[in-house]
């Protein structure tokens, strides 16, 4: 599984098939996971430019992870670029990419239904949660626990904790506000390489950025 798998698996409610974060973070959040995934298997590295990171190329050759590449394929062409001006480009389809292939590995179901009798809607409940069960497991260990986070769980914990989503992910914490301060403390701890620790904290960012941006454009047009 793509660390954006894990993510969307933990974002999707098992019962209803409905994601528990809002767009356009969620969508930002998957980008960003797949930049990290690029940047562990060392294909992109993050410049830093001063205090701004930019996206360098290290092997544009193919993963053959058809999601992978097909942004991998996109970077290659426009590098030295900063993480926050691709992710808008980089999340294009990619959800549904994502969630269709869940869904043909029989990890999702694919729901199809009408709201109101009219809207169509399609929906993504659990099929098989054993995958999404080792990943939570791995999750509350590191947060409730205290266990010492490998690369890719902390990658996790670092982009639920750029969506402020800890607690809709770990809901059976009794004490919500220290669970997000462990998150937000493994985010901002030395625990990867240099390079995966710099895509991190650039997606982070990014996301941040992407959210804040939404929220200002919705509340002016609300206006």
């Amino acid at each position: 599984m793509l660390i954006a798998e894990d993510l969307l698996l933990l974002l999707y409610d098992d019962e209803t098939g409905k994601p528990v974060a809002g767009s356009p973070g969620l969508d930002y959040a998957l980008a960003g996971a797949v930049l990290i995934e690029l940047t562990l298997n060392r294909k992109l590295d993050i410049t830093i430019d001063g205090k701004t990171g930019r996206l360098q190329v290290l092997d544009g050759a193919p993963t053959g992870d058809p999601i992978l590449d097909e942004r991998l394929a996109y970077v290659v062409n426009k590098p030295g670029k900063k993480p926050k001006d691709q992710i808008g480009a980089l999340s294009k389809r990619l959800r549904n990419q994502l969630l269709t292939r869940l869904a043909e590995r029989g990890v999702l179901e694919q729901d199809e239904g009408r709201v109101l009798g009219l809207f169509p809607v399609t929906r993504w409940p659990a099929k098989d949660a054993r995958h999404e069960q080792d990943v939570r497991a791995r999750l509350e260990s590191v947060l409730k626990v205290g266990t010492a986070p490998d690369e890719r769980t902390a990658a996790l914990i670092a982009l639920l904790s750029a969506l402020n989503v800890v607690p809709k992910v770990i809901t059976d914490a009794v004490d919500k506000k220290a669970l997000k301060q462990r998150a937000k403390e493994i985010a901002d701890s030395d625990w990867a390489a240099a390079a995966v620790k710099k895509a991190v904290t650039e997606m982070q960012a990014a996301v941040t950025a992407a959210i804040v941006v939404a929220s200002t454009a919705g509340a002016s047009g609300s206006s």
